[in-house]
């Protein structure tokens, strides 16, 4: 998002959210329309690549917006024909309960926003779809958890690498381990942000490299084991620009330790770039590099496999896979649940770091 944050509380008038099956490969009805997508939020993500992906799926569409910044309305309904009728703030927002356009509302807003915005958007029967990281506690991630269930609408986290084919090859082999027991794996994300009044400096909206950019690292954990982590070993913060960085962490690292025996090693910063996964097997090893870019996603193993199927667009196929699962009533890839359990360790690493002591996971 490029508004900061003064801007974009002034804007919002806030002064006053494991299946490996791939879900592009159900089959949906032929008579089966679009589901319409409403995007809650209009900053970088958004503009950028979630509307133009949107233009690239079969089974949805971009059909209405929520803002607080008027003077962005005219430039999307001009680039995507949306009507006034489908264009909302963040006051009205209850009114899409009415609207037969709306299927689905996606919060696309900073972290700290995501519970409130989610809980209003499951509060109108529409089903919801929040960015990641999914809340910036685990007693919010319930209450979405909750306000889903009660209105009986599906909950999916914008967990997108989960849906990307390399990925999915190395979630697979979890389970089958072909090159043995898994030792350790390293797990790297970041890159360099020179920005220095923007919210994710900014603790109450959630800001953080940890909460940014951790959460990267920290579920490639926990897919490529497929397991849950038992302890965080060890946590730290630290940061290069504590003129900027007051409140949040810029750069963290955390160890991790699995119940097979596995260590994890993970860093995560606003410092610099850094995009790689790496998991050491008894016979071998695998990784990607990147792993969580936009696009481009590649890999090898030991024994020279390339890990380098192609998709079209991450976004357009996440959100294909969650709308399918939405026409064919089936689970979505990425529940409410699975976002939970990452910020469930979040906290851990938080407090790990804190007490520079060893941290136990129930």
């Amino acid at each position: 998002m490029k508004l900061n944050r003064r801007s974009f509380v002034k804007s919002t008038g806030l002064f006053l959210g494991y299946s490996l099956l791939p879900y592009s490969n159900l089959l949906s009805s032929p008579a089966q329309k679009k589901l319409g997508v409403c995007l809650v939020g209009l900053g970088y993500y958004s503009t950028d690549l979630l509307a133009p992906a949107l233009q690239l799926t079969k089974h949805c569409r971009l059909s209405g917006i929520v803002t607080g910044s008027p003077w962005k309305i005219p430039k999307w309904q001009k680039r995507y024909g949306i009507p006034d009728k489908n264009i909302y703030n963040y006051e009205n927002i209850d009114r899409i309960a009415n609207n037969p356009d709306i299927d689905v509302i996606y919060i696309v807003l900073p972290t700290g926003l995501h519970a409130k915005y989610a809980i209003k958007a499951a509060n109108t029967g529409k089903h919801v779809w929040c960015e990641k990281p999914m809340a910036r506690t685990v007693a919010e991630c319930q209450s979405i958890i909750d306000a889903c269930a009660k209105n009986k609408v599906k909950l999916s986290i914008g967990y997108r690498m989960q849906h990307e084919p390399n990925t999915q090859q190395l979630i697979k082999w979890a389970t089958s381990k072909p090159y043995g027991k898994i030792k350790t794996v390293s797990a790297q994300a970041g890159y360099y942000d020179s920005r220095s009044d923007h919210w994710k400096q900014n603790k109450a909206l959630g800001g953080g490299a940890m909460y940014d950019m951790g959460v990267y690292p920290l579920n490639a954990t926990r897919y490529v084991t497929g397991e849950e982590p038992m302890a965080v070993l060890k946590a730290s913060h630290t940061t290069k620009r504590p003129k900027i960085y007051t409140e949040v962490d810029e750069t963290t690292s955390f160890m991790l330790q699995f119940p097979s025996g596995t260590i994890a090693n993970c860093k995560t910063t606003f410092g610099r770039g850094m995009n790689d996964l790496h998991v050491d097997c008894e016979k071998g090893w695998y990784g990607l590099n990147p792993f969580q870019a936009y696009g481009g996603i590649n890999g090898k193993t030991s024994d020279g496999t390339l890990l380098n199927q192609r998709i079209q667009n991450q976004q357009s196929k996440q959100m294909d896979d969650d709308a399918l699962a939405i026409i064919n009533n089936k689970p979505v890839l990425v529940p409410g649940e699975e976002g939970m359990k990452d910020i469930r360790i979040v906290e851990a690493i938080y407090k790990a770091a804190k007490s520079a002591t060893r941290v136990t996971l129930e």
